[in-house]
């Protein structure tokens, strides 16, 4: 007992003599939680249902394919990616605004600018994030750049480890390495798709393409 009491004692003279500055860290954390609370809900949350309402329309140009009224708005009642991702930074619409522009700016031939708003897509979706990782894959692929598009097709697998996405990847960098003529590295993909995806469409005609990777194979050697 006089053990406890002497640390009792101990612990209300340690309070007594920093009480004023136990006091103000206190202060001090009160009010930056508060500061966070008040910038998420008061300034980020209509933020970004502003932004939402912004991109809505967009979605509608982007998948009716028509890309520049998607990136640029229609002069009207739509402002466009670029500018949703300009007034609206740091929301997550602004985020996935850069995911839609990088593809319209792909389907448009502007590899570089594609680029640019695909790697700055942060997401963390589990079907949107490997989905953009594969559409950079896309990208590299169009600038004749096989080895970036394998190496994100790759990580696109890996970040969808499921049954519908990661075997359209597998298939991507199988085609990859038939046309780089890469016979050994496409049997050992196409091979793969078969064991782990067997139930697939991808799955059901790896067979095709492995078979065509061994007769190429014979031709060269032959």
């Amino acid at each position: 007992m006089e053990t406890i009491e002497e640390k009792l004692t101990s612990s209300e003279q340690f309070l007594e003599k920093n009480q004023k500055q136990i006091l103000i860290g206190l202060a001090a954390l009160v009010v930056i939680v508060g500061a966070f609370l008040a910038y998420n809900y008061l300034y980020m949350q209509p933020k970004n249902l502003k932004a939402q309402a912004a991109i809505f329309k967009g979605e509608r140009y982007f998948q009716n394919g028509q890309d520049s009224l998607a990136l640029f708005g229609n002069g009207n009642d739509f402002i466009g990616f670029e500018s949703v991702i300009t007034q609206y930074k740091g929301t997550k619409t602004a985020d996935l605004a850069h995911a839609y522009a990088g593809i319209c700016y792909a389907r448009l031939g502007n590899n570089e600018k594609a680029l640019e708003h695909l790697k700055k897509f942060k997401g963390g979706d589990l079907l949107i994030s490997p989905a953009i990782e594969g559409a950079v894959g896309d990208v590299y692929m169009n600038m004749g750049n096989s080895d970036e598009a394998i190496a994100h097709y790759t990580k696109a697998a890996a970040k969808a480890d499921d049954q519908m996405l990661s075997p359209i990847f597998y298939k991507k960098i199988g085609i990859v390495y038939l046309n780089d003529k890469k016979f050994d590295k496409a049997i050992e993909t196409f091979t793969k798709i078969k064991d782990r995806y067997l139930n697939t469409p991808e799955g059901m005609e790896a067979d095709k393409y492995i078979e065509a990777a061994k007769l190429q194979a014979n031709n060269k050697n032959n």
